[in-house]
């Protein structure tokens, strides 16, 4: 069911509450015609997450989940003195600082008139004194307040969103707790645990997005994005033995030519001259797309870690835009906000479809004897009548006939067999014949792509669905059709989408010619 946006929002805004309960009325709970589909598409970043991952597994990294938030303490930790320009880069979380909420003899009256015959004013007490306390849940205070008071879902949020402004008033309160901006700031902790679990060499690895608080987003900034961070840690490990590591994870995911840079400005996580970054050529550019090194020794003390550990972190994003050829991030990874919607003739032709059609196997062998029979005498001359089916549906017998009653045509006019073509993003009704001799028809037929459904085909799915529908009452049913002139009048829907998409792009949908034919059915 398509809803009527529009006059929801308006109601909502007038009543969100009472729009909210009536609009729950336009959702089905019983199944209906819908049929799962299957659209599979993988999103090229995972597609590279997924083979990155396999190259680190396979090189003999153990796989670990990093915590996203971080406290700034950490940071410090890592940084010393140059945290304070590391933490002017990261979101700091805030939360809602839950009010303590007492009751006036106002605000008993309010309830009064919103609840009549309401007496559980201590017992609400109660529960808002719990929520304060964190014992009841954001989540669940209107399903305490539903189960406890034995008010309704509505007056519950009435007392809440109307009586008690103090929801509306709370702010945010900050704290130390950050998303993480660097995995680095979670590896030196988690080091630490493994060091207490496993032997020497520990080898570590994990996948996931880090946000940073950039001054702008454009083609090469975004607040997330995600990367392949490792570590690993033994006695006698040299930042040579990292940087061969990093030529050979490079290789294995395809890229031969990388160029290994040492910083002139060292993080202060890593030791003094032991950072460097990962460059590989694009389009006659240079572009890093990693960073590694040594972790500093101060850093590794304030853990409890005695051992030298190599650090590599690998930019998905900034990886997958040197193989795509693509330009700006944006666009790479939310295409779906950053690009004009495109699609081929094939995904086109997906979104042409016959509307109605026949739900049981006798409706469908409805349909199926009504296009066999036209095919049969599709050239008989008028006026004419022949015999399509002759059996039951849904308890009754019908018999169903192809009649055209005009004098001087003949029982199928000449586009009842067209067929739908899609090409070069243009909808086209393609005849069975005569195609050869015009220059555009005869590229539909050879390069277009063919969507299967033929004018009578998707009329004799109408009529084998009414037939279903008449059955019930034993009602006669007629559909007759004459010149056609869009998909809707051969009871062919095509796709919201690609409507849009061909408007937009001045394409066509040649969808027409005469048909000329009646389909009847009659219950014994």
């Amino acid at each position: 069911m398509r809803f009527e946006v529009e006059r929801i929002r308006a109601q909502a805004e007038e009543d969100f509450e009472r729009a909210w309960r009536e609009s729950a009325g336009l959702l089905r709970v019983k199944k209906g015609a819908h049929r799962h589909a299957r659209k599979t598409r993988t999103h090229p970043l995972m597609d590279l997450l997924v083979e990155v991952r396999r190259v680190l597994l396979e090189e003999g990294f153990t796989e670990v989940v990093l915590p996203m938030i971080v406290d700034s303490s950490e940071v410090v930790k890592q940084y010393g003195p140059e945290a304070a320009v590391i933490l002017d880069r990261v979101f700091f979380l805030a939360g809602l600082e839950r009010p303590d909420i007492g009751m006036s003899r106002r605000e008993r009256e309010a309830i009064l008139q919103l609840v009549p015959g309401f007496s559980k004013f201590e017992e609400l007490q109660a529960i808002l004194r719990r929520y304060k306390k964190g014992e009841v849940s954001a989540d669940d205070l209107l399903e305490v307040m539903v189960s406890e008071l034995g008010i309704s879902e509505e007056q519950a949020s009435g007392i809440v969103g109307r009586i008690f402004p103090q929801f509306k008033e709370m702010r945010p309160v900050p704290s130390t707790l950050s998303l993480r901006s660097h995995t680095t700031s979670l590896w030196f902790p988690a080091l630490a645990e493994f060091l207490r679990r496993e032997p020497l060499p520990i080898q570590l690895f994990s996948i996931g997005p880090k946000f940073r608080r950039e001054q702008r987003l454009d083609r090469t900034h975004l607040y997330e994005s995600w990367t392949a961070s490792l570590v690993e840690m033994d006695e006698d490990l040299s930042l040579e033995d990292g940087k061969e590591l990093t030529l050979r994870i490079f290789e294995r995911l395809g890229f031969g030519e990388v160029e290994l840079r040492t910083k002139r400005a060292t993080s202060k996580y890593y030791a003094p001259g032991m950072e460097f970054e990962v460059f590989l050529a694009s389009r006659g550019e240079e572009v890093e797309v990693a960073d590694g090194g040594m972790y500093s020794p101060v850093a590794l003390s304030r853990y409890g870690i005695p051992y030298p550990v190599f650090n590599l972190g690998i930019g998905l994003e900034r990886l997958l835009m040197i193989r795509t050829g693509e330009e700006d991030v944006r666009r790479l990874v939310y295409p779906y906000l950053y690009t004009q919607p495109s699609f081929s003739d094939r995904e086109l032709a997906g979104m042409v479809r016959v509307g109605e059609q026949p739900l049981t196997e006798e409706g469908r062998r409805i349909a199926e004897a009504i296009v066999r029979t036209a095919r049969e005498h599709a050239d008989a001359p008028s006026p004419c009548e022949f015999e399509a089916y002759r059996g039951e549906v849904g308890g009754r017998r019908v018999v169903v006939k192809l009649v055209e009653p005009e004098e001087g045509t003949r029982l199928i006019g000449p586009a009842g067999f067209n067929t739908l073509y899609v090409f070069e993003g243009n909808l086209v009704g393609l005849p069975p014949a005569g195609w050869k001799d015009d220059e555009f028809l005869r590229r539909v037929r050879e390069k277009g792509v063919c969507t299967g459904i033929t004018y009578l085909g998707a009329l004799a799915a109408l009529a084998a669905k009414r037939i279903e529908e008449a059955a019930s009452e034993g009602k006669p049913v007629k559909i007759r059709v004459r010149n056609v002139k869009s998909p809707s009048d051969i009871n062919v829907v095509v796709e919201e989408v690609a409507q849009r998409y061909l408007t937009s792009q001045r394409k066509r949908i040649d969808v027409r010619g005469p048909v000329f034919t009646t389909i009847t059915a009659e219950f014994e």
